[in-house]
């Protein structure tokens, strides 16, 4: 089938809808259900089912969606080191970081790369470890910036630096004045924690199996600017990396004593794909700091 259709039935499976996806793609609705009827009868099986006037994508059609979605990566990919061959100084980066990563580092070092290398154009996806990693399976991202280690069997992996872990508390409690404390001492502690399955929660877990702690989880935040809000509201304490700046007045964050208490930040991309010329360009280029 055509690279031009699949991208076609990509836009009809997110849209669901004939009339929307054919207004999308800037195609009539008969060219775009004829389009359909022959990718349907390719992988000879309806990947819709039909109610109404409406679709919904059943599960051969979501198997057909990933593979079509990885399919027109590749061939992106493919011109994109295409293009960098010829020109080096040219081309794409698709770059995938975390979203606690968004206020300082990532900018950071997109400024200091830009400047070696301003015609390189990056396309940026923020997102948690678990979405990163989907994102660079499925062809999305090229490389992330990311927390914890993605499954090595799947993605290659350079540390690029080691944050400490730290208790954030709201001004005034009880553990505030420590230099430093052991996340022992805060079991009867309500926590206020990320959702499973964020990186940063995947850390906490496992700091609260080694201190022996069955957590009071009190609300389950989506991002870590929630957690330190909710912190200086006195809902409870949170396990959280030691802030660059920009601290909210209302919270102390004390170091945390234990030994594991620490995030590595490194560099992943897919171990079975090399990587095109600009996205190695910006990988060596954080690498070599």
């Amino acid at each position: 089938m055509h690279l031009e259709e699949l991208r076609w039935f990509v836009v009809l499976a997110e849209t669901e809808h004939v009339t929307e996806a054919a207004a999308e793609l800037g195609v009539s609705q008969p060219t775009l259900s004829r389009a359909l009827t022959r990718i349907e009868q390719k992988a000879g099986v309806a990947l819709f089912d039909r109610v109404g006037r409406r679709l919904h994508l059943n599960e051969y059609g979501r198997i057909m969606l990933e593979h079509a979605r990885r399919s027109i990566s590749e061939v992106q990919a493919a011109m994109d080191r295409i293009a960098a061959l010829r020109d080096p100084d040219t081309g794409r980066v698709r770059l995938a970081f975390l979203h606690s990563l968004a206020n300082w580092y990532v900018p950071e070092q997109l400024r200091r790369f830009r400047e070696t290398a301003p015609k390189i154009q990056f396309d940026l996806f923020q997102g948690a470890a678990h979405e990163i990693a989907r994102s660079i399976v499925d062809g999305g991202s090229d490389i992330a910036i990311t927390s914890p280690r993605p499954d090595p069997a799947d993605f290659s992996w350079h540390r690029l630096y080691v944050e400490r872990l730290c208790l954030a508390v709201p001004v005034g409690h009880r553990l505030a004045a420590r230099t430093r404390v052991n996340l022992s001492a805060a079991a009867d502690e309500p926590f206020v924690a990320l959702e499973k399955p964020f990186g940063l929660r995947q850390l906490t877990d496992e700091l609260w199996t080694d201190a022996g702690i069955d957590p009071q989880i009190v609300f389950e935040a989506s991002e870590i600017p929630t957690m330190e809000g909710l912190v200086a509201a006195g809902f409870g304490v949170a396990v959280v990396p030691v802030p660059r700046d920009g601290t909210d007045a209302r919270v102390v964050h004390v170091p945390l004593s234990n030994s594991q208490a620490k995030r590595e930040v490194g560099l992943a991309w897919r171990r079975d794909r090399p990587l095109a010329p600009p996205s190695q360009r910006f990988a060596d280029f954080l690498i070599e700091g």
